[in-house]
């Protein structure tokens, strides 16, 4: 069988002779994959003319939605994709990790973006910067959707959540994609490729896919394309230095496998309960999908006088790892995605065993594997080092085994452990286990610097926590020097990587009609409908109500503090209030809001359903006994909210702007204020 590429509305098979790839298991083969014969320009053309077009003519609710509509498609294919990923030697959990967080992942992403941003095609960044002293010349930032094609470079061990925790971000970016698979396992990714081809979701032309070489593919990208690459240090390097990526400075970023390292508090004995979880966690990372993970721990730092209990409590843990078909119940730990990753990870052991012992595992001669019809050729044993001296040696803080491999290494005091830790000159994660809370922030505020993500592990949060080595959508992932540099996922921070961030400037009116957002300055509209009896899609951005006055009297605080319990000094007491900052007794603040929602709100029913939410508050001036207050407020932006079957009304949510004023038109009070508001179509 030959691997299928999918470019310009077709599947490809790539012509002649292809890389053979073979069951990790049993080592039949698999499949040919090339992508010999298929046109990387037409590719990039018909990502950009056709697919990305597409994207950008939706919001980017409309992108979120459909990135969730495909999560549920793959999901009712799951076991399908089970079936394809036991081929590459992993264990039902080892799958779930690549396929179910991959769904859970775009779930997330879609999510994000609909409770993030406006139910636009472009992102409104921060606040207006007010540019001239009487503010008719102000500025804002956009992010607008690249025209161009995201090129996605993956690496083999995780062909399910590695393509699609980087496709759901491009994509309700409004940027296509084009994947490149690792090739030893680029079939599982085809696979499901195939599936989001085949539900029709997406646009034609927003997702391309190619198993084998990229050709001259980096040669053909111009300045709005993006590329990411996850793999190798060396090879993301050497991708990088590419001489029309430098040349257009085209967005490269790099996720590489790093030598990230757990740390064992000095504080922690053998007897607490952080100890257990210590050792639970480093056998994890040494064993789920077989070690082959970016953020697999390498590095097991602790304490000089704990180095015996941990190497003997770790050596009884994993000599209790059970190798083999995962398949088979017991089977904890299935084989290397293939016979070169094993021997890549024998001799990358060899290197290490100059400069370290090896303490268990590591002999090939010595696997028992469980189960029928097995081919030796891509399993490799959990395997323990230890290093005496690591701070006089390169080797384990340079030289990394892709696989079930981690170097055990002593430190004598906190500072030292922070030392080594940072040897490994920038990695994806570390972690940290202790109960310790002094002892925590010392070494994660001395050695945060070198990690894109830390985790503090101890009993109050280990029932709870995701681990060492679970990237979150939520959380950066990425790191310095050799972990790339680079930044993936972190919540919204992922979609606006594929969009242009621009600033804006002129008058507030003019950056009004072009965000779509009302700011200070702007011009308001306004007639006699009271905005409280509008429907979401009657109500403009800039329209305005001003109310009538209230002035403030002493019984309007004296009921306020009796029914809200707030009889603070500044209100109550005349001769402290003297001496304050204020001078004088003042109204609560949270009585002029309240005052001030009398003042605007149309008591009736009608369109506006609820209130949703006050955002920005800010007291900016005190309001006195006998001070006069009024209110405008402004339409700020609506943002229109998808119909859930179970909701009998359509809504959208419309954002206030309130000022509130007083006699001398002072401002004293600024906030947001959020409203559900019905659409007509309900």
């Amino acid at each position: 069988m030959i691997s299928k590429s999918y470019c310009y509305g077709t599947w490809f098979e790539g012509q002649g002779q292809g890389v053979k790839v073979y069951d990790a298991l049993n080592g039949s083969e698999v499949c040919e994959v090339s992508s010999n014969g298929v046109d990387f320009n037409k590719m990039l053309e018909h990502g950009r003319n056709v697919g990305g077009k597409a994207l950008r003519e939706m919001t980017i609710h409309d992108r979120a939605n459909a990135i969730k509509n495909v999560a549920k498609h793959l999901m009712s294919k799951k076991e399908q994709l089970y079936a394809v990923s036991a081929r590459t030697g992993a264990t039902k959990v080892d799958s779930w990790v690549d396929i179910e967080g991959g769904l859970a992942t775009m779930f997330s992403y879609s999510g994000i973006a609909r409770r993030e941003f406006a139910n636009e095609k472009f992102i409104v960044e921060g606040a207006p910067e007010v540019l001239s002293a009487k503010g008719t010349f102000v500025a804002r930032h956009i992010l607008t959707s690249k025209p161009g094609v995201a090129v996605h470079i993956n690496a083999f061990n995780f062909p399910c959540w590695g393509m699609l925790e980087k496709i759901a971000p491009s994509l309700i970016a409004g940027m296509p994609v084009i994947v490149k698979p690792g090739t030893a396992s680029a079939y599982l990714t085809q696979a499901m490729v195939e599936e989001i081809i085949a539900c029709g979701i997406l646009p034609e032309g927003s997702i391309q896919l190619i198993c084998g070489g990229v050709g001259d593919l980096l040669a053909r990208l111009n300045e709005q394309d993006v590329v990411t690459f996850t793999g190798s240090a060396s090879t993301g390097q050497k991708l990088r230095c590419h001489e029309n990526i430098v040349a257009n400075s085209i967005p490269f970023t790099m996720e590489a496998d790093s030598l990230n390292s757990c740390i064992l508090g000095e504080s922690v004995s053998v007897e607490d309960e952080e100890f257990q979880l210590f050792i639970k966690e480093v056998t994890n990372e040494m064993t789920v999908k077989a070690g082959q993970k970016c953020t697999a721990i390498r590095r097991i730092i602790v304490p000089q006088s704990k180095v015996s209990a941990v190497q003997e409590a770790l050596i009884a843990r994993l000599s209790k790892v059970t190798l083999g078909d995962p398949s088979i119940k017991g089977v904890r730990m299935g084989p290397l995605v293939g016979k070169s990753q094993r021997n890549d990870v024998e001799n990358k052991v060899a290197q290490l065993s100059d400069f370290c012992e090896i303490v268990y595992g590591g002999d090939l001669s010595k696997l028992e594997l469980t189960g029928e019809n097995l081919k030796p050729d891509a399993f490799y044993p959990p395997t323990l080092l230890y290093c005496d001296k690591p701070l006089e040696t390169d080797a384990p803080h340079s030289i990394e085994a892709f696989g079930p491999v981690s170097t055990l290494m002593p430190y004598n005091s906190i500072d030292e452990a922070i030392e080594i830790a940072r040897l490994g000159k920038g990695s994806l994660v570390a972690s940290v286990v202790t109960y310790d809370n002094e002892e925590a922030t010392k070494i994660v505020l001395s050695a945060a610097a070198y990690h894109g993500r830390m985790l503090v592990l101890n009993r109050d949060c280990a029932k709870e926590s995701t681990g060492h080595g679970s990237p979150l959508p939520t959380l950066v992932h990425g790191g310095p020097g050799r972990a790339g540099g680079g930044e993936e996922l972190g919540g919204g921070r992922a979609v606006k990587h594929y969009m242009q961030r621009t600033a804006i400037q002129g008058s507030p009116t003019t950056l009004m009609a072009i965000t779509k957002e009302y700011m200070a300055g702007a011009a308001t509209t306004g007639n006699d409908k009271h905005p409280f009896r509008k429907y979401f899609e009657e109500l403009q951005v800039g329209e305005s109500l001003t109310t009538h006055r209230r002035t403030v009297t002493e019984a309007d605080i004296v009921n306020f503090g009796a029914l809200s319990g707030d009889h603070f000094y500044a209100h109550f007491d005349e001769i402290a209030a003297k001496d304050s900052m204020f001078g004088q007794r003042v109204a609560h603040g949270y009585f002029v809001i309240s005052a001030a929602a009398g003042m605007f709100v149309d008591p009736a029913p009608g369109p506006v359903l609820a209130n949703y939410g006050l955002e920005n508050l800010r007291f900016v001036e005190p309001v006195p006994i006998g001070d006069t207050i009024q209110v405008k407020i402004t339409v700020k932006k609506k943002i229109k909210k998808d119909k859930r079957p179970e909701e009998e009304r359509a809504t959208g949510v419309v954002v206030w702007d309130v000022e509130v004023t007083n006699q001398d038109q002072v401002i004293v009070a600024l906030y947001d204020i959020m409203t559900l508001v019905e659409r007509q179509e309900a």
